[in-house]
């Protein structure tokens, strides 16, 4: 079931430039989150995604406005109050010395412990299914030093797990790691935000997962304004490309993916069906062709005889390129060498 957890009303976030001033990095945010979503929050590199989330998460106070968990003013909360409700990862490595990864599961329950910090039975379950719920059980008596990033950051949201919080906030969680543990520990946010009912917001640069998997995207502009939709809702409004157009970059609202400006090398007609003219058309943009693709029974009509033909052929063991131009016809067998005579073509 979906209903607001944490709400904003006129939020205006920003940080001390001395004594007496302030710098507004955006204002009037009104935003909720609600149980069982997963959210992304995405702009450019000094936007101010971190200062929302500090703002959010109670470490830096607003300008103006205010964070509300379940109705509550979040500045009015005891920290120990705070940290039942909220729970927090960041990217920073925190030096936790000799811990086992299970003893830093387990100091998620320290809102919940004696003034000892002793684990009760009940407490014990709760860090075995936080553990079991990132897939870390492998992982539980191993010193966290000796974690590699991803596993360590698998253990850093059990921890999070671990508070029994209505909210998780993760800074750029997915930093630092490799293309498959970015896919896994989105997917795993994902899952959580689900099975737990949790709120969880993330900051990242890793536009493409964002747009795959989040729920709902907060898009912060460099000027200060929120765009807040369904990561389709921001593309289609324009969004997405006014947000991210930088000199020499755009977002393709086709592909979803972001394209480098380069000089337009010319047109190729592609001919073929298949993933091996997919990749071909890819590798033919990449260095700044413009492509025209026939299916194998269908024939180009072009009045311009000059322009070339590519022809893809792929059978059960073999991949092969034909290229035809000026009547003369070229084989390739790999598209490195396709494209390296391409180049060459057309810098002549």
């Amino acid at each position: 079931m979906s209903y607001s957890i944490v709400t904003t009303h006129n939020l205006t976030i920003g940080y001390k430039t001395s004594r007496k001033t302030f710098r507004c990095v955006a204002s009037d945010i009104s935003v909720s989150l609600l149980a069982g979503e997963l959210v992304c929050l995405l702009g450019p590199n000094g936007a101010g995604k971190s200062t929302l989330l500090r703002s959010l998460a109670g470490m830096q106070p607003p300008i103006a406005g205010e964070v509300r968990f379940l109705g509550e003013n979040i500045y009015d909360l005891q920290p120990q109050d705070l940290a039942k409700r909220l729970s927090l990862v960041l990217t920073e490595k925190v030096d936790v010395g000799m811990l086992s990864a299970y003893t830093l599961v387990s100091l998620g329950r320290y809102p919940y412990t004696d003034w000892w910090g002793n684990l009760t039975p009940q407490d014990e379950a709760v860090v075995d299914s936080a553990i079991r719920s990132v897939g870390a059980v492998h992982l539980a008596q191993r010193q966290v030093s000796e974690l590699s990033d991803g596993e360590r950051q698998k253990i850093m949201i059990a921890r999070a797990l671990a508070q029994s919080t209505i909210v998780m906030l993760l800074d750029e969680p997915t930093a630092f790691l490799d293309l498959p543990r970015r896919v896994e520990i989105m997917q795993l946010l994902r899952q959580l935000a689900r099975e737990t009912n949790q709120a969880i917001l993330l900051s990242t640069h890793d536009l493409n997962l964002a747009l795959r998997l989040a729920d709902k995207v907060w898009l912060l502009s460099s000027n200060g304004i929120l765009h807040i939709g369904a990561p389709e809702d921001l593309v289609l409004s324009g969004a997405f490309a006014n947000t991210f157009r930088t000199e020499g970059v755009e977002f393709d609202i086709y592909s979803g993916e972001f394209s480098l400006h380069q000089p337009h090398k010319g047109e190729i007609n592609v001919i073929g069906e298949g993933i091996a003219v997919i990749w071909t058309i890819r590798a033919l943009e990449r260095v700044g062709f413009l492509v025209n693709q026939r299916g194998k029974s269908s024939a180009f009509i072009d009045a311009n005889p000059s322009k070339i033909s590519l022809e893809v052929i792929q059978n059960q063991e073999n991949i092969f390129w034909q290229i035809t131009k000026n009547q003369t016809l070229t084989i390739y067998y790999s598209l490195y060498e396709l494209i390296y005579d391409l180049n060459l073509l057309h810098q002549d």
